[in-house]
């Protein structure tokens, strides 16, 4: 099932002493996240008026002073689905991989997408359960098919690599 929330943004560190936050934007277009109306908090409990000012930079309604800037510093930003445009046909929001079935090109079953995590250079994708459980980058190499509709994403399971310990690691 699709999630009615989506991602957009994340709010970052204040920028001078008038409560102007580093803003990082997750649309397509970064400049489409201050079309979007007022986002919510990760509780969808806040809502938050954002208006850019330049590249990077935004004003959150109600935020006049540093200190109150800092306090959202790291506050994700979410949108209601409806409010993004839709899809084309070989696109889709990273939300939507949640709840899809992970198979191998021989269809060994690899469990479920349990979430997409972003870790700076990529997406990742979390899949499985406990000890099951696999981070895999979310590259065209490693899932080559995503099929929305089947409700399935094919994985070429990338190699393991072992960093052997160095000299002086090894007590570690």
């Amino acid at each position: 099932m699709a999630a009615q929330r989506i991602l957009v943004g994340e709010i970052g560190r204040p920028h001078g002493v008038r409560g102007l936050v580093k803003l990082r934007s997750f649309t397509a277009d970064p400049a489409a996240i201050g079309t979007l109306g007022p986002l919510t908090d990760a509780a969808g409990t806040r809502h938050l008026g954002i208006t850019l000012k330049a590249e990077g930079l935004a004003q959150i309604e109600g935020v006049t002073d540093r200190d109150a800037a800092a306090l959202l510093t790291g506050t994700r930003l979410y949108a209601d689905r409806a409010q993004l445009p839709a899809t084309d046909a070989e696109e889709f929001y990273l939300a939507d991989l949640i709840g899809l079935s992970a198979v191998t090109e021989a269809g060994e079953n690899l469990g479920m997408v349990r979430d997409v995590e972003e870790h700076g250079a990529g997406a990742f994708l979390v899949v499985g359960e406990g000890r099951g459980e696999r981070l895999l980058p979310f590259t065209r190499a490693v899932v080559p098919v995503v099929d929305i509709a089947a409700g399935r994403l094919t994985v070429i399971l990338p190699e393991e690599i072992v960093v052997p310990p160095q000299p002086g690691e090894e007590a570690a």
